[in-house]
């Protein structure tokens, strides 16, 4: 089978930017923590082994390879299971992309595509699948989930290229809608994802922080390294509004409150880097990389930013005889 190439994957998803692409191909996503893998050079991984090793079975899901298929199995039980082998890939990275309905807010002063802002939701879609294509280009395990309220769709990490347009295509056809339930499905992924490796939150983080905090320690208590990308419209970070306004709430159009917005600007923006500050210090105790990001900057340069400078602070642990 012919492998795709990077200019194969642009033409056939619009979720793909040649031009970003360029900007971003030399770097890479480094893991800081140990993880379970094989490829060596990149990540450091506490076991060896090769990629033809037999794991375990699972029940088949849509998108597994049918020549996986243990036919003996189907044979005793009627059901389809496949055969996990460990992958050649030095790490599982599962994406987790909020797609509740405060997610679909589309700031004026957001990047533009075709000709409008793109809404928080829309950009993240951007993030994850620039992610997802320099993951797999490193030959590393990619995972998706997408939520609201609940889980709405899990694909489990594979490494092949193949892999990639089937996460693109879940990302297309996937919209924003349905109320916040952040911290609970947090929970539920962090019990959901066994094996250790590398989460990926995309999220704009609606939800009580005590919470959160308590989710990422989930993940952390089940050695996940955790990557926190919070999105924010730039209106939601500086409140630019002047006059009397009727805010309606995304989630529950029903909720809507009117609003003299210079009356509230300070309590607001007050309340606002309060809830940012208690996250930055919490994941900073939790070595979790925090990054805010308002749909303003350019996804790609949000994303170029934020590998440059963890390949700076893997760069000094290295010097140092740092470790995970």
């Amino acid at each position: 089978m012919t492998m795709p190439t990077p200019y194969d994957i642009t033409a056939a998803t619009s979720l793909l930017d040649a031009d970003a692409l360029t900007r971003l191909r030399r770097l890479e996503l480094i893991a800081r923590d140990v993880v379970e893998g094989f490829v060596s050079g990149r990540h450091r991984s506490p076991t060896k082994g090769f990629s033809s090793e037999f794991a375990e079975h699972r029940e088949y899901s849509a998108g597994d390879n049918l020549r996986d298929l243990d036919w003996r199995i189907y044979g005793r039980t009627d059901r389809y299971y496949v055969k996990q082998y460990i992958e050649e890939t030095n790490l599982r990275a599962t994406l987790l992309v909020d797609a509740s309905g405060s997610m679909a807010y589309r700031g004026r002063r957001a990047q533009q595509r075709d000709g409008q802002p793109l809404s928080k939701f829309e950009y993240a879609r951007y993030l994850a699948a620039c992610l997802s294509y320099l993951l797999i280009n490193q030959q590393d395990a990619v995972g998706l989930v997408t939520f609201d309220t609940d889980i709405k769709r899990y694909i489990p990490p594979r490494s092949r290229r193949s892999h990639l347009r089937f996460l693109l295509d879940e990302l297309n056809r996937t919209e924003a809608g349905g109320e916040t339930a952040l911290a609970p499905i947090l929970h539920d992924i962090a019990e959901t994802v066994h094996r250790r490796g590398l989460m990926i939150i995309i999220s704009d983080l609606f939800g009580d922080p005590a919470d959160l905090i308590k989710a990422l320690q989930h993940f952390r208590f089940k050695k996940h390294e955790v990557i926190l990308f919070h999105l924010m419209a730039e209106e939601e970070l500086v409140f630019p509004f002047e006059r009397w306004s009727e805010f309606t709430d995304l989630e529950n159009p029903d909720r809507r409150i009117l609003i003299d917005p210079p009356a509230i600007r300070a309590v607001y923006l007050k309340e606002v880097r309060g809830f940012i500050d208690k996250l930055q210090s919490a994941c900073g105790r939790m070595r979790i990389d925090y990054v805010q990001i308002s749909t303003r900057l350019a996804f790609d340069t949000a994303l170029s930013n934020y590998l440059v400078h963890r390949r700076r602070l893997a760069a000094v642990a290295g010097r140092g005889g740092g470790g995970g």
